[in-house]
């Protein structure tokens, strides 16, 4: 597991003071938002428990498109233009209409933050709960008009129910990364692999990302992740793992935007939580520019992106009693479906539904940068206290 790049020593300050944005968490989500602030010359803080492009929990895999208008090309390992999918009885290659790509995290990360030029200011901070439009980290409060929940799954400055697997709807995924070489994309639907859920390959230049995600929280993958690589030939190196949302949860919620796995927008059946944090990233950074551009109301922005977010939760709806349905399907029958995206007309037809999920058309170039007003070191004094769950 990577270590916590908190603040030590003469270099741990506290941290306090009133701000337009407070945007917690920096991941995929958090750095969509902070990319599309730039332009508005706010006082935007961004903080997450762990530096930027610290922490890497996925294949990290997306289509090639979305990181070429988001430009991020320069992240780009290795590219496919075919999935290959295992099932029982057949191997089944389905051509894409669009290629995805894998990348490398940190690179990715930095490049995104990059995009917010010097206008918006980062620290870390572990966030540990909000009372109000107060947010109560380990190094101190913040004091914000607009704040984002883009910490991930615990959904911790929600005011609900805390989310605590196994029994919470969820998924498990757990990878590994050894050193080795591949050229195809692969992933496994068979029950000897993982009785309900897949395994996955996906190479990245000089290593293979391989991996086991369970639909049921409750399984443990681990032993299953060692099998899958040692049937590639390589060791289980590197493991990296986390929780995966498989709900979509309301995305505003007190006065609060919810963003990436927070909000549940990871998309069921394939995991796929990547363009999603992109896509709806950039949706709640419109928002807030206009919300600090005088154009709206923190009161019409949260009714706007929470009723943007809801009308997508039909298709994750969807996905999700596929994810449910496919498990139960008799092994004869789950390879002829598979065998039937063998045809191109089928398959781009398919793949092309499933990236109008969250289609990269949605991206444009991010706005140009404006010099922002900055004032984060000066505690603001603030008698209300809690504490919750950690956040990165």
């Amino acid at each position: 597991m990577p270590v916590r790049a908190t603040k030590r020593g003469a270099e741990r300050t506290p941290l306090g003071g009133e701000v337009d944005v407070l945007v917690c968490g920096a991941s995929f989500a958090g750095l969509c938002i902070a990319r599309e602030l730039r332009a508005t010359g706010a006082r935007v803080l961004v903080i997450d428990r762990y530096e930027i492009g610290e922490r890497q929990t996925s294949a990290c895999a997306a289509p090639t498109e979305w990181l070429e208008v988001l430009g991020l090309e320069s992240t780009i390992r290795q590219t496919f233009d075919t999935l290959v999918c295992h099932t029982r009885g057949r191997t089944s290659r389905w051509p894409l209409p669009y290629t995805f790509s894998t990348f490398d995290y940190k690179p990715l990360c930095e490049a995104l933050w990059a995009q917010s030029g010097g206008a918006i200011e980062f620290e870390t901070a572990k966030v540990n709960g909000r009372t109000g439009d107060v947010v109560h980290t380990d190094r101190g409060d913040l004091r914000a008009g607009l704040i984002v929940d883009a910490l991930g799954w615990r959904r911790v400055l929600s005011g609900g129910e805390p989310i605590q697997p196994p029994n919470a709807r969820m998924s498990r995924g757990l990878e590994v990364h050894p050193g080795g070489a591949g050229s195809e994309l692969e992933i496994w639907v068979e029950r000897r692999v993982t009785p309900v859920g897949y395994g996955w390959a996906f190479p990245a230049g000089d290593e293979v990302r391989i991996g086991i995600g369970s639909f049921d929280p409750h399984h443990h993958v681990k032993d299953e992740t060692v099998s899958l690589a040692a049937e590639q030939g390589l060791p289980p190196d590197g493991y990296q793992g986390n929780w995966i949302p498989h709900k979509i949860r309301p995305a505003v919620e007190d006065g609060v935007f919810f963003v990436g796995d927070s909000a549940g927008h990871c998309i069921p059946l394939s995991a796929e939580g990547i363009r999603t944090a992109f896509y709806f990233g950039i949706a709640c950074g419109r928002e807030l520019r206009a919300v600090l551009e005088g154009r709206q109301t923190r009161e019409d922005a949260l009714e706007r992106y929470g009723r943007f977010a809801a009308s997508h939760a039909w298709k994750f709806d969807l996905m999700l009693r596929w994810q449910q349905g496919i498990p139960r399907l008799h092994p004869w029958l789950l390879d002829r479906l598979a065998g039937t995206m063998d045809r191109r007309g089928l398959s781009h037809w398919a793949f092309e539904h499933y990236l109008r999920i969250a289609h990269p058309s949605f991206a444009l170039p991010a706005p140009p940068e404006v010099p922002a007003r900055h004032s984060f070191q000066e505690p603001v004094p603030v008698a209300v206290t809690a504490s919750g769950e950690d956040g990165g």
